[in-house]
């Protein structure tokens, strides 16, 4: 009898302990492109409660701060444009802890297009000095690159029936690439 109640005993002690000391489980976020300079947040925890949103700059300053109380999930639109290109972090804290997420923001620069070519043609910066040239909607256009000395490095007339996609590496070009698009 003695033994049992013992057992009892420590059969209880262990299932408070279990339930003092279960975490809570921690919330889900993640940071999706949508375009060039804007990013979607999306946050979902298992309560409702006080959610604080930050956004550090590479060198570790707040860009923004956003406090919201009484959410458990949320879509979040994040404007990049206007910033510096650059390793951003975005932090969501709540009751279940803080969380980052990493953001790599690249800026296509020095692109120009006639009217008629701006609306079927998108250059976009990916990493290691890639860059995405795609167009769609069909229709013809001249792509010419340059280098950072303004020297001529690759010139192709398209014929467009659709979608088109090509990615060029342009991580050996000495400067700053351009993109003239006719």
């Amino acid at each position: 009898m003695k033994t049992k109640k013992v057992v009892l005993t420590m059969v209880a002690v262990i299932a408070l302990n279990a339930f003092a000391f279960a975490e809570t489980p921690a919330s889900k976020i993640a940071v999706v492109n949508q375009s060039n300079s804007v990013y979607k947040l999306i946050y979902e925890a298992a309560t409702a409660g006080k959610v604080t949103l930050k956004i550090y700059d590479k060198s570790s300053n707040v860009i923004f701060s956003e406090t919201k109380n009484g959410l458990s999930k949320f879509i979040l639109p994040l404007n990049f444009s206007g910033l510096e290109q650059g390793e951003y972090s975005i932090e969501i804290t709540d009751n279940t802890g803080k969380q980052t997420q990493k953001v790599n923001h690249t800026v296509a620069e020095n692109v120009a297009t006639t009217a008629a070519a701006a609306k079927l043609v998108h250059i976009t910066k990916l990493q290691d000095g890639k860059y995405l040239m795609s167009a769609n909607n069909g229709g013809n256009f001249n792509l010419q690159i340059f280098d950072g000395n303004d020297n001529l490095i690759h010139s192709k007339y398209f014929e467009v029936d659709g979608k088109l996609a090509v990615v060029y590496n342009l991580k050996e070009v000495q400067g700053q690439p351009s993109f003239i698009v006719k």
